[in-house]
Order: C-alpha cells, then structure tokens, then sequence
C-alpha cells in the first residue's frame, strides 16, 4: 500500500510517524515534507498547494491513499480534483473547505443553525468597520476572513489597538487577500478548547480531547502564532460537556452542511471557548490542529489508517478508537523573530539522532537538510512532544526533549500545560 502525505509542518510529520507504525506497513511518501518527514518517507519537490503537480505525482507513482494535511489544498479543490480522476484522498471537498476558508460563510451557517457562537458583524469597506467599532468598544477581536496561517485573528483589549488592527488587516493588507474582509466580533472570556472529529458525512467520531496555545509568550502573553503547544487529554472537556458540544454544535454542523448539499469527509475541528460549563464557537478547521495533531498522535492506539479509510468509504458508524489513557504535551520551538518575520538557515543541534520511541519524539516542522546538516526554514520549527504518567509528568518529559535540541535565537513558552495542572492540582 502507498500513502501520500500533503504538507511539510510538525502536524505531517506526527501523521507519518503514526502511520509507519501501522500493521499495514505502508510504502510512504510526503510532498514537499521537511528534514524530519524525510526519515520516515520519501520527499517528493512538490508544494502542498500545486493540486496539479500533486495530482500528476499520486497517478505517476499510483498512490492508493492520500492525506491532505494542510487547509490551503483543501481550500484550492485538491479534494474534488482526486475525486474526479477516482483516486482516494482524505479531506473535505472545497465546497465544504470553505468552513475555514471564509469566516464570513462559518459565521452565516452557524447564525442558521443557531449554533452558539460570539455575536459578530462582517465589512468590506475600512470606514464601515472603523464606524462599528466605535459603537460596540472593546474589548473585541478582529478576524481577516480568508486563510491567515492561523495568525489573522486579532485580540484587541481597547480601541485604539482595535482600531490599528483594521489598518493593519484592511488597509495595509498584512495578511494578504485574506483581509478583504474583516469579521468583528465579541470578545468571549473563558478557557479555549480543541475539538476535533472524525466525520464521513454521516457518522460523527469525537477524537480525544486537546488544548492549544495560541499567544507567543508565557502567561498568554503577546500576538497569536499558529500555536506554541499542546497537551491531551483537556481536563475543562467533561462528558456532559461532550455530549452537549456534541448535539449543539459539531453534530447541526454536518446534519446543516449535508441539507445544503455538501458531504462533509474528514476531520471537523472545532475552536471553542468554555466559560461557565458551556461552549461557543470560535472557528472552524477542516484539518488536524497543529501542534494539537502531534500530541493525538502520540496518544493513538489505533490503526490511522484503518481510521482514514473507514472515513473516506463512511464506515465510521461502530467504530471506537483507542487512546493512550496517558496525557500527552507538546513544546513548540519557534525560530527568531516568530510570529513575524522568522530567521532562516540556522544549523539546529540535536534535530536528529533522537532516540526511537512511541512515548517521546520531536516533530520538525520549519527545517530543511542543507549538504549534512539540519537548518531552520520556518517559524515554527520543532514539536517536542513526550507522554507521561500524569500531566505533570508528560510536561516535564517533553521539555526533557526540548533539552537535546538547539539553534540560534530558540524560544518556546516555559508554561506548557498550566490549565490542565491548575485543574487537576497537579504540581509541576
């Protein structure tokens, strides 16, 4: 069997690791990968949005199985291009892609569905945005409408940073295309939760539960990133809460999407804020999170592919993964400069050689081989991810991890897992 891997972040990197482990062994391959994909699978020199390259590249090598692991090919068609040629890909069409390709479209569903979520407005024009804010205050939060790399959400704590934020998004264009439109909307207090799901279209699968860290500094502190850490499971997801998310939110979402004609096939990833024992929806994804994926990964005791398959042919109904009952933490390294402008090119000490495991491991994301050695090529660079007997331990495992690992101008947060210890009073 041969799998084609999307992608060349830390979220790929977990998916191949997991999936080399599968009683099917795999032939695998990733396109465009990175220095750590590379041990696992063979690199193939195509960009994860070249849905034609792509596509030309699974019927040359006849792929039997694709995973698409970032939103931009998802959003571009890859999906309905593989389909059209009869060829298996895990993922949403685009027409269902749009859940995080447009906020404005996940905005309008959900005011549909009735689906709890912030009150908001959506602008094309600066002046309009600019004349709201001045009516509804701050605290709010500022969203570019299209894809932003998970760095086009803007937390803004009075007016006069609300306002910089719309000429940042508007009128200087910081995130591209992405800022044509700005969703505003209320700030929602509370403690963020990762929800991801399973879905054929039909059957909805709930993964295990994972919280992300999405400011740059300890305490969260600072602008938002792509994410500098993780741990599963999140203690703040009770069963009633599941079940609750489950019939309010993830389930009227598909049930919604499928009465408008479109057949939801992979993960759902919910964004959501808990306050007072209830959720609203912050965003949707329709991928794995990153780095939420690596710490799932880490944590799965079933067979992905398996599961992959079973989704892509809806046969999710009956099935039951298993997971780890061990927490899992996961610490991002970030290269100077992240969440702006990162440096590039620094060699990295310690990016291999790590010793092989299922309890510990380091994902690399922003890295490349140049000549011998491994060297920095992105913002976020590594995922160092460990389980443990308890959170406590988990965390501590994984900056054990952190320890063997070094590059110019390395930073990562010293707080990963702090909610999940205040919950479950577990010292550190």
């Amino acid at each position: 069997m041969r799998i084609l891997v999307i992608g060349g972040g830390g979220r790929e990197h977990a998916l191949l690791w997991k999936l080399a482990q599968s009683a099917r062994q795999p032939e695998l391959l990733c396109a465009p990968g990175n220095a750590g994909t590379a041990e696992l699978a063979e690199t193939c020199a195509v960009a994860a949005d070249d849905v034609a390259g792509l596509l030309a590249l699974a019927e040359a090598r006849a792929v039997d199985l694709t995973i698409v692991g970032p939103e931009l090919p998802l959003t571009a068609g890859i999906v309905d291009a593989f389909e059209a040629k009869g060829r298996r890909i895990f993922g949403p069409n685009r027409r269902a892609a749009e859940l995080e390709g447009s906020k404005a479209f996940m905005k309008a569903l959900l005011a549909r569905l009735g689906v709890p979520t912030a009150a908001h407005r959506t602008f094309r024009e600066h002046a309009d945005a600019v004349r709201y804010l001045e009516t509804i205050g701050a605290p709010v939060v500022l969203k570019a409408d299209g894809l932003a790399a998970g760095k086009g959400v803007l937390v803004c704590d009075d007016l006069a940073s609300a306002r910089a934020g719309l000429e940042e998004i508007m009128v200087r264009r910081v995130f591209g295309a992405a800022g044509a439109q700005v969703v505003i909307e209320e700030f929602l207090p509370g403690e963020e939760l990762s929800f991801m799901a399973l879905t054929d279209g039909a059957t909805v699968l709930p993964l295990a539960s994972s919280q992300d860290h999405k400011r740059v500094g300890d305490g969260d502190t600072g602008p938002n990133t792509g994410g500098m850490g993780a741990y599963s499971p999140a203690p703040v997801l009770t069963p009633a809460l599941e079940a609750e998310v489950m019939e309010t939110i993830v389930r009227p979402v598909v049930a919604g999407l499928a009465a408008a004609g479109i057949v939801y096939r992979g993960v759902l990833y919910a964004g959501l804020m808990i306050a007072n024992g209830r959720a609203k929806v912050l965003e949707f994804n329709v991928r794995f999170g990153d780095p939420e994926c690596q710490v799932l990964m880490m944590r799965l005791r079933s067979d992905l592919v398996d599961l992959v398959e079973a989704t892509i042919a809806g046969r999710l109904a009956g099935c039951r993964p298993e997971w780890d009952p061990r927490p899992a933490a996961g610490v991002v390294l970030a290269a100077e400069g992240y969440p702006g402008d990162p440096a590039k090119g620094d060699p990295i000490a310690g990016a291999v050689g790590q010793p092989a495991s299922i309890e510990r491991a380091l994902f690399h994301a922003g890295t490349a081989r140049i000549g011998g050695e491994v060297v920095t090529s992105g913002g976020r660079v590594l995922t160092a991810c460990a389980l443990g007997a308890d959170f406590a331990n988990a965390i501590a495992n994984a900056y054990e991890v952190v320890a063997g690992v070094g590059f110019r101008g390395m930073h990562y947060r010293k707080d990963i897992g702090h909610r999940a210890l205040a919950r479950v009073g577990e010292a550190r």
